[in-house]
């Protein structure tokens, strides 16, 4: 049974993995036994990188800005080649947020959040899965939200860049699933990173939530990894076009 989710001789590519949940669940692939590539905006991922690699990781990071979608195939072939030439796991957790009410949401921030949000990730899963085609399999994980299944507030961008996200998986693995490679989404709940400092410090809204959640918290990086590791590995083989929520039973409530 362990062996099933070892991931010793994997290759991952892990986006938004400087900091938050991209960071433990680079963290959680690596400790499994996956050579992992951590792909950030900010110089802070080679710093990730390095830190990782001081708790014995095999882990190696590429700066790069996933807004700019015509950099991002030399991006991935970098991340290809730091890899050996393959790659068996992709996750894709960079996102960007913006808030605004609905009526004054300018375009530019409208793309913006689809850039990184939603082009970039099937970029990146178009290119992972001509790889993947080629060695006959693979697994792809994308990184819906709650905001998959509801519409939030002053969020329209994130909303709907993560509902895509999530029908986007089903459509990747409609065409794939038969060809072993599993695309699956993970749906965080309200976790406890940078993105929802906002949330977090409104004493009105975070009571709200908590009081919704029927764990009782807020969830952290650290939650991400089980779900990380079973997706990535052989444990999920018959596993695909789920969007699994990873949210205290926020959602069941």
């Amino acid at each position: 049974m362990k062996n099933m989710f070892d991931l010793s001789g994997k290759s991952a590519l892990v986006t938004g993995g400087t900091r938050g949940l991209g960071r433990g669940m680079a963290e959680g692939l690596a400790e499994a036994g996956a050579k992992v590539v951590i792909v950030g905006s900010s110089a802070g991922v080679l710093k990730t990188a390095e830190e990782l690699r001081a708790k014995g990781l095999d882990v190696a990071g590429i700066r790069a800005d996933l807004g700019e979608r015509d950099k991002i195939p030399a991006m991935f072939n970098e991340a290809l080649k730091m890899l050996g030439g393959k790659i068996d796991i992709l996750l894709n957790d960079a996102g960007v947020q913006r808030r605004n009410h609905c009526e004054d949401f300018t375009l530019e921030d409208w793309d913006t959040v689809m850039n990184v949000n939603l082009n970039a990730v099937f970029v990146l899963c178009q290119l992972a899965g001509r790889e993947m085609l080629k060695q006959g399999s693979g697994k792809i994980i994308n990184m819906a939200s709650m905001l998959s299944f509801f519409g939030g507030f002053t969020v329209p961008a994130y909303a709907a860049s993560k509902g895509a996200v999530a029908q986007l998986t089903k459509a990747l693995s409609n065409e794939w699933a038969g060809k072993n490679i599993q695309v699956n989404a993970i749906a965080p709940g309200y976790m406890a990173t940078e993105m929802n400092t906002a949330l977090i410090n409104d004493n009105g809204r975070n009571t709200e939530i908590l009081a919704r959640i029927p764990a009782g918290r807020w969830g952290t990086p650290e939650d991400m990894k089980g779900l990380a590791v079973f997706l990535a590995s052989n444990a999920s083989n018959y596993v695909s076009g789920a969007v699994i929520p990873l949210d205290g039973g926020y959602l069941a409530k």
